[in-house]
């Protein structure tokens, strides 16, 4: 798997500049733009807190998602369909966990580059209130492995790029407005708060803001963290299974 590693690391040593204005600017951009800009017409805030406070622990949440989702689709169709790197490294001879494994922390990886950049500019916007804001990274791995896995077993069962347009209209959009990053989950129709629950970012939501604003959250935290765990192993499970099938002669 540490190979592996090293071989996606490598590769980003040779292209990291095309992602620090994104990691940096977009961050800024949506804080400013939503936190700065709706928030002026959300003065009663939210639970007592500012909607700019209120509302940044989400999109630290939801950042660490869209990182997970650029890297779980194209890249690895790609490296199914396209480029063959998955099938170079199983030839090497590697094992499908390692492949998958060292894909996966790779990810991870960039889901702590992009929530270390939001944190900071949180900070400077002085929106965290807790030391514990700090928590948000290990959460922010969490829930990106939770989202990463399923989604890299779908991507690994696909043929065509055009399964993964749908994927993004009909899943990564609705759970990135559904899932408390924007609004209260409470506000939404009882059905949709129902699915907006059996999402894993809606719980990464929760677990960040609880870091970010210094609650304790209680044993409902802990079932977050429970629940989340399992969708993790559920999607490593399942992403191994495609592996083992695609490349195992």
């Amino acid at each position: 798997m540490t190979s592996v590693l090293e071989y996606h690391l490598v590769h980003y040593r040779r292209t990291w500049r095309s992602s620090v204005l994104s990691t940096l600017l977009l961050p800024l951009l949506t804080m400013v733009g939503f936190g700065l800009g709706v928030g002026g017409y959300v003065t009663a805030g939210i639970d007592g807190v500012s909607y700019l406070d209120w509302m940044v622990p989400g999109l630290i949440a939801s950042t660490a998602v869209q990182t997970v989702i650029g890297e779980a689709t194209w890249p690895v169709l790609s490296y199914f369909e396209w480029l063959k790197v998955y099938f170079a490294q199983a030839a090497a001879p590697l094992r499908p966990a390692d492949i998958l494994g060292g894909h996966l922390a790779f990810m991870m990886f960039r889901v702590l580059l992009s929530v270390t950049a939001f944190l900071v500019i949180a900070a400077a916007f002085g929106t965290l209130r807790s030391p514990w804001a700090v928590a948000v990274l290990p959460i922010s791995v969490l829930v990106g492995l939770a989202v990463a896995a399923p989604v890299v077993a779908y991507s690994a069962s696909i043929r065509s790029d055009s399964y993964l347009a749908i994927l993004i209209r009909f899943a990564v959009l609705p759970m990135s407005l559904f899932s408390g990053v924007f609004f209260p989950i409470d506000s939404l129709h009882p059905v949709l708060r129902a699915v907006a629950w059996v999402l894993p970012l809606s719980h990464g939501v929760d677990l960040s803001r609880a870091a970010t604003l210094g609650v304790n959250p209680g044993l409902d935290g802990l079932w977050q963290l429970l629940y989340l765990l399992v969708w993790c192993a559920g999607g490593w499970l399942l992403a191994l299974s495609r592996f083992r099938r695609r490349l195992v002669v």
